[in-house]
């Protein structure tokens, strides 16, 4: 227990994060810039943000029109920026319906609300359970925190949610137990488990519980919080997997740094949201949806996602050089586009911390012993070779 009293001065901002010793003042492109005026080589992307570089041109010319328009107007009224954004999204995925809110947490809340109310409406079923996968991630609210199969996450914050079952991810155990599960009415996934270590879902695995929760009649939720908006090389990871899911939830990089967060749904699941079952008063507002419709019209008129996938091959084939150099110090490069994992024998945080301090290069962590690389899309071949040598320069000092 935290003894007050012992605390002689304590800072007005809540101590939870574990912060780097670095202000950021201002970004451009793949580019950031602390208060001391130094210059960092950005790869975090605001944690899978900023996928067209922070503030983007083309954004940032449409939000600056849209300050002197309308800010706020709540969902108590039709919003025509929402309108035309949910329009993309439903003609870009298998979805029907959108429901628009603030964050990923609040997208993935959204979806078990939604989960639960089609069992209960359409399925007859009160007291099934929502099944997730060991080393997930899906938020920080209560319901999101407990979907999240990792304890470290959940310590301190019980009692959790009723109503979910882990299971192990990539496995033959997970798709037998979900046969024989009678009580299950969804089951929640990652594409790829970026917190839990930037793990790819195997795709004859992926396409055996997209087979038994159509057998079932579970719904299918995919959580692309991280991998959507193009991170993986497709908008959603989802589409190289050749399934279509119930539910998809987005967030992140569908904005552009400013906060929104959406859940995706099938007509057949959708029309159990009816006036009154949900709400955000931020939620799709003017201001955020129309940088979610400038994001997506960017993404097409650069040509973003073919270039995502030039850039993750040459990035890929980099690290994959640099772990045939150091085989003692590298395991395993994996992941889906940038999204990149690399697997060390020695503590990640070590190589974030001296790629920052000493190459003025930023990258971040997913557990102990994977280092997360999360360029920016628009990422371009000098940009990852400065990376690729900042990164050689810390392997041969460990």
């Amino acid at each position: 227990m935290l003894n007050m009293e012992s605390v002689e001065k304590i800072a007005p901002v809540m101590s939870a994060y574990g912060r780097f010793p670095v202000t950021i003042v201002k970004g451009k492109g793949c580019y950031v810039w602390d208060d001391a005026g130094k210059k960092y080589l950005d790869f975090t992307s605001g944690i899978a943000v900023c996928a067209l570089g922070h503030v983007p041109d083309a954004v940032e010319e449409v939000l600056k029109k849209q300050l002197d328009t309308l800010w706020h107007c709540s969902n108590l009224f039709h919003i025509a920026s929402q309108e035309k954004l949910a329009g993309m999204l439903t003609k870009l995925t298998c979805c029907d319906q959108v429901f628009f809110c603030n964050s990923g947490a609040e997208a993935n809340e959204g979806a078990i609300k939604l989960a639960r109310r089609y069992a209960h409406l359409i399925k007859g079923k009160d007291n099934g359970h929502i099944v997730t996968f060991n080393h997930s991630f899906h938020g920080r609210t209560m319901a999101t925190l407990t979907a999240t199969a990792q304890e470290k996450i959940q310590n301190g914050f019980g009692p959790l949610m009723p109503g979910f079952r882990y299971l192990p991810y990539n496995s033959d155990e997970a798709i037998q137990a979900l046969k024989e599960d009678d009580d299950c009415i969804a089951v929640m996934l990652e594409m790829v488990q970026g917190e839990g270590g930037v793990i790819p879902a195997d795709p004859s695995w992926i396409k055996a519980l997209a087979d038994v929760c159509k057998e079932k009649g579970m719904l299918l939720m995919v959580d692309e919080v991280q991998t959507g908006i193009g991170r993986t090389g497709t908008l959603f990871a989802y589409q190289q997997y050749g399934i279509e899911p119930d539910v998809v939830t987005a967030a992140k990089a569908l904005g552009s740094g400013i906060p929104i967060g959406a859940f995706m749904a099938k007509k057949h699941v959708s029309q159990v949201m009816t006036p009154g079952t949900h709400g955000s008063t931020f939620g799709g507002n003017p201001f955020a949806t129309t940088a979610g419709v400038a994001t997506l019209e960017a993404f097409e008129k650069q040509h973003v996602l073919e270039h995502c996938e030039k850039s993750a091959a040459y990035l890929n084939g980099k690290l994959i050089e640099l772990k045939a150099k150091y085989p003692g110090l590298i395991k395993d490069v994996r992941g889906k586009g940038l999204l990149i994992g690399v697997e060390t024998t020695f503590p990640a945080i070590d190589a974030v911390n001296q790629l920052r301090e000493e190459q003025n290069v930023l990258i971040l962590t997913a557990g102990k012993n994977v280092l997360r690389i999360l360029p920016p899309l628009v990422v371009t071949n000098s940009e990852i070779d400065h990376f690729i040598k900042a990164l050689g320069e810390v392997l041969n000092k460990q």
